[in-house]
């Protein structure tokens, strides 16, 4: 009991360091998630009295996997879903779904073989990649936008697409690390396999998400009374993700769909404009702190990884990342009609990748062969894209003449 007093107030040390790092990164106007990362870096490098158990502590895969995926990831995804616009995504539905659904599966399938025939990676080990590298985080890229005006249909699209495609790619990853071997052995009859799989994973959630958000939705109808409404919220989101992956269906999902109905249609019928500006309140200090804990977290997680003579390997698998996120945004959005040119550049250098993709690293299991290459891989394409794409984005925006402000 004492060993956890101890390291709880060690975190909250951390946590003390990450909102000072907030602090100072909105006085200087610069996104806080790349702020933080850097610091955690600066922290995993050095060795700081008091703070360094709880960096042993919250290194080890087993507890930042438990908090990142089972606490954080239900409350960064129905943050999300609360704000986004509806009528916003549902003008711009076309967009968001082609390079949620098919930009997805192109970047998975072009990196995977990519990885395998250039990197030289087992078959498993390229496509467990792959499925890392297709889930895009807009967090550092969506406050750069508000910093600098850029029309709002851009925040809505980079929102729509991490939100799907975050679900999307924890299914491929499921079905990487577990089935894909099986699959390559059934031949043919194996693409049909991973087809019906990835669809059972896909609408499970799906329709789990659906019914859960239907009756909190009607719950709320009931009350007006705010607190049990955030409350309510709170259950819903945590409620579908555990009930899902309960089911052996994607929680992620269900908490998309489930915070999508619940934030649409719930709202109109059951929240006050009180409930409405307090819970969006409430859901605001709350991913501001899973966001400073979890974006301090990968970059302390730097002291993990052995660079060691890997650095040609970690410079092509930037490139082959880079490449099939372009290639894949080209041709998803090559019929779509109200995106210019300038418009892809944009959101082809904007889809970073952040942290869902490092949890799920760790949440592979000791055991699994080829993790140490995955983390390796993994965690230096998210710094990469973290710290020169999040910070060439600005300059990049000013330069496409993107920038209202």
């Amino acid at each position: 009991m004492h060993g956890f007093h101890d390291v709880f107030i060690q975190i909250l040390i951390l946590l003390a360091v990450s909102v000072t790092v907030i602090g100072i990164a909105k006085i200087i106007k610069e996104p806080y998630s790349i702020a933080l990362v850097l610091v955690g870096v600066l922290l995993g490098v050095t060795e700081v009295p008091y703070i360094e158990e709880a960096e042993q502590f919250i290194t080890q895969s087993t507890v930042f996997h438990a908090i990142i995926i089972s606490l954080f990831l239900p409350v960064l995804l129905g943050d999300a879903t609360l704000k986004m616009p509806f009528s916003h995504l549902m003008d711009l539905k076309k967009t968001v779904m082609s390079l949620a659904f098919l930009g997805t599966f192109l970047s998975f399938i072009i990196i995977g073989f990519s990885a395998y025939f250039l990197l030289g990676l087992p078959i498993v080990v390229s496509f467990t990649f792959a499925a890392l590298m297709s889930a895009t985080d807009p967090i550092s890229v969506i406050s750069i936008f508000k910093d600098l005006g850029v029309p709002q249909k851009f925040s809505t699209i980079m929102e729509g697409e991490s939100l799907f495609n975050d679900g999307i790619a924890v299914v491929l990853f499921k079905i990487s690390t577990l089935y894909l071997l099986t699959y390559i052995d059934m031949g043919l009859a194996g693409v049909g396999e991973g087809a019906l799989m990835f669809l059972k994973f896909a609408l499970g959630g799906a329709i789990i998400g659906l019914v859960i958000g239907y009756i909190f939705s009607q719950i709320i109808r009931v009350f007006d009374d705010y607190p049990l409404e955030i409350a309510l919220s709170m259950l819903l989101f945590f409620g579908s993700y555990f009930i899902a992956e309960h089911f052996k269906v994607s929680g992620v999902i269900a908490v998309v769909i489930g915070g999508l109905l619940f934030g649409s249609y719930g709202k109109k019928i059951g929240m006050s404009e009180e409930t409405k500006t307090n819970i969006n309140t409430f859901w605001d200090t709350i991913t501001l702190l899973a966001n400073s804990i979890i974006f301090l977290m990968v970059g302390i997680e730097i002291r993990e990884i052995d660079f060691s003579g890997k650095w040609g390997l970690i410079a092509l698998a930037i490139v082959i990342v880079l490449v099939g996120r372009t290639i894949a945004l080209y041709t998803s959005t090559s019929y779509i009609k109200h995106l210019g040119a300038k418009e892809k550049i944009l959101l082809n250098w904007g889809g970073l990748r952040g942290s869902l993709s490092i949890a799920l690293a760790l949440s592979l299991p000791e055991d699994f062969d080829g993790r140490e290459e995955v983390l390796l891989l993994t965690f230096s394409v998210v710094l990469f894209s973290l710290v020169v794409q999040g910070l060439t984005l600005k300059p990049l925006i000013k330069k496409l003449g993107l920038a209202n402000k």
